[in-house]
């Protein structure tokens, strides 16, 4: 670890000290290579200092980025643009809505009136088909907690006949001997650390104040999409192996910190990895442009979207809004449930990766992960 990075590992070592942290790896990259690899912890509660670098967890939303990612090198190879629309794969889709707008929350699909099981894929894609938006898509966004998979996984299967997991193995993961899956293997099941709950907190105050308010309410837009499809709930329903091999493409990623923090490096470093090109100009280019900014109509407070992945919001003039994913404006990643973060930076070539198994409650980045990130920015001097 060089000097100016110490500094990074102290804020690590204060997550266990201070925050209750149980289990967690950091990975940090610039221009392809791995500047810092930090683990600590046990995978299970009962154990004591098991998690090591190859330790995998379920990251939640952090799944997001990766899948899309696929998806993107799926339209480009079957030479389908943005402003095609996904009824020229998905005829029965009731929706009008274009790949652009589906990959940044704008199709109005974020909930269900159906109840199909979150296991239950040929249910889940017949109730998106059949249900009305909640919006005109296009003529506002919001966050596709759950949906944004089915979304994606149908019209993988429709466009090659496979899954989306499949495609992600087979372009990115694969070529970068990354440790992130969707659609674990049965034989990695035994890497897998379990997931523990955060205690309850009270959000009033905070940026998410809005939204908890509203998903208190079983009728209101934000808890229907957090609940639909119906099915894992509870953090406990993610330790299942089934939720990890069910290829689950919004919320049932499993890697690691170095796995999840490599698919961003291969990004942050314009698509090449040693040498070799594989993302495409064109990819790179949707995957970190800006789509949609405004109000989230189901998190309820200002969102920025590129082709799968989340940006920090920006104002009409002045510093981002947020700075989740560091002081570049151009940053992009996702982060998931609890607490996991992941982006990568093209101004400075940082790609970053947090994961841990002690959740906190949060749909946005907590403290454990910001700390890092600013830990990071600060010893480089970036």
């Amino acid at each position: 670890m060089s000097p100016p990075l110490h500094a990074v590992a102290a804020a690590f070592a204060r997550n266990f000290a201070e925050r209750g942290e149980l289990g967690a790896s950091l990975s940090v990259w610039q221009d392809g290579v791995e500047l810092l690899s930090l683990h600590r912890g046990a995978r299970v509660r009962e154990e004591v200092d098991t998690w090591n670098a190859d330790t995998l967890v379920p990251v939640w939303s952090a799944s997001k980025g990766p899948a899309s990612l696929a998806f993107l090198l799926l339209l480009h190879d079957a030479g389908l643009t943005f402003d095609t629309a996904v009824r020229r794969v998905w005829p029965e889709l009731r929706a009008d809505v274009t790949f652009a707008q589906m990959l940044s929350h704008q199709a109005g699909l974020c909930a269900l009136d159906a109840r199909p099981s979150v296991f239950d894929h040929a249910a889940v894609a017949a109730a998106l088909a059949s249900q009305m938006p909640a919006w005109e898509p296009g003529t506002a966004h919001g966050y596709h907690p759950r949906t944004f998979g089915y979304l994606l996984e149908e019209c993988t299967r429709r466009i090659a006949g496979r899954s989306l997991g499949e495609v992600l193995r087979e372009r990115v993961t694969g070529p970068l001997d990354a440790d992130f899956w969707i659609g674990l293997p049965i034989s990695e099941n035994h890497r897998v650390a379990r997931l523990y709950p955060g205690k309850l907190k009270d959000m009033s105050g905070t940026d998410e104040a809005e939204f908890y308010r509203a998903f208190s309410r079983r009728d209101s837009l934000s808890r229907r999409a957090f609940t639909s499809p119906d099915g894992l709930h509870a953090i406990a329903d993610m330790n299942q192996p089934a939720a990890w091999s069910a290829g689950l493409a919004a919320i049932g990623g499993v890697g690691s910190a170095r796995g999840l923090a490599k698919i961003y490096a291969l990004l942050a470093a314009g698509g090449i990895w040693q040498g070799r090109p594989l993302i495409p100009r064109a990819v790179l280019h949707q995957i970190s442009q800006p789509l949609i900014q405004g109000n989230d109509r189901v998190l309820l407070l200002p969102t920025r979207f590129s082709a799968g992945c989340m940006m920090d919001p920006l104002p009409a003039t002045g510093p981002k809004l947020r700075s989740h994913f560091g002081p570049s404006p151009r940053a992009y990643g996702h982060p998931g449930a609890g607490g996991s973060l992941a982006f990568a930076d093209p101004d400075t070539g940082i790609a970053f990766a947090y994961v841990m198994n002690q959740m906190e409650q949060g749909v946005l980045p907590n403290a454990k992960s910001l700390d890092l990130v600013a830990a990071v920015y600060a010893s480089l001097a970036i």
